[in-house]
């Protein structure tokens, strides 16, 4: 595992930092197919899984890779586990912002994507997931929950995927340029707690897991919490009242799976997939 940890960060943030570096006095990022920092931010998105896949094929061969893979496409599970992948960070989103209108008599700025065009995005973007899920739920979620157990593996699987993502936080242009890096790493430890339940609920699905994972990108910003104006990201908080309702919202949840992963005996000794690798 240390391995794995190692060799993904090492590979994405070369790519990252000297995407960062290829940012510095640009006022957008537009990306083509002959701008070098595209290539980069590709191979170091995909990174998690590409490392996985080598030290699964060195591990045990082209066949604990397979067993990896399919589970891509391991999707019978009960249609409520597609609805919650799906609807999670929208529920969460929606539900904070009813308590806005309550507690401040105002609704909160509202995202202007139209959902038609957020399903579409979801539905392309879930393929894409697989170049990160491949690596964390895919490989790593299932050794640490052999060690572990589901919950306390969720959690330091979450800060270490959270910290991952840091020099993005440093290229101009891009979603997470001048966002708070300490709160992205507090919502990315409650996603890991959540992608957990789901994985727990659906035998270890891949499918379910991806899936998640572009749900929540293209429907977290149908109730921005994001700062208007980039700032140091690694000092920046954001106290606006819709961010606090959220993240009360957020971290219930969260408490919630937690407890039941807690309780339960996949929770405890791992799941299926877990011990079988």
């Amino acid at each position: 595992m240390l391995q794995f940890f190692l060799l993904t960060y090492a590979t994405t943030w070369t790519c990252f930092f000297a995407a960062a570096a290829l940012s510095r006095g640009s006022d957008s990022f537009v990306p083509a197919l002959l701008n070098l920092r595209t290539p980069l931010l590709f191979v170091g998105t995909f990174a998690p899984s590409l490392v996985a896949v080598g030290l699964l094929a060195r591990e045990g061969g082209l066949g604990d890779v397979r067993v990896v893979l399919r589970r891509l496409l391991d999707g019978q599970v009960q249609a409520r586990w597609y609805v919650f992948a799906v609807g999670y960070m929208a529920m969460l989103k929606l539900t904070a912002a009813v308590a806005h209108r309550v507690i401040s008599g105002a609704w909160p700025p509202f995202g202007t994507t139209p959902w038609l065009v957020i399903a579409v995005a979801i539905v392309i973007s879930t393929p894409v997931q697989a170049g990160e899920e491949v690596g964390w739920r895919g490989y790593a979620l299932p050794r640490l929950t052999a060690r572990f157990g589901l919950a306390r593996a969720s959690v330091l699987l979450g800060v270490i995927w959270g910290c991952w993502h840091l020099p993005l936080f440093f290229v101009q242009g891009l979603g997470n340029y001048g966002q708070s890096f300490p709160m992205f790493v507090l919502g990315s430890t409650g996603l890991s707690v959540a992608m957990a339940w789901l994985y727990g609920n659906t035998n270890g699905s891949l499918l379910l897991a991806i899936l998640m994972h572009s749900a929540v990108n293209q429907t977290v910003g149908i109730v921005p919490t994001r700062l208007a104006a980039p700032g140091n990201p690694l000092t920046v908080i954001d106290t606006s009242l819709i961010t606090l309702l959220f993240g009360a919202v957020f971290g219930f949840s969260v408490v919630y799976f937690l407890v039941r992963m807690s309780r339960s005996v996949a929770g405890r000794a791992g799941t299926r997939e877990a011990i079988a690798v």
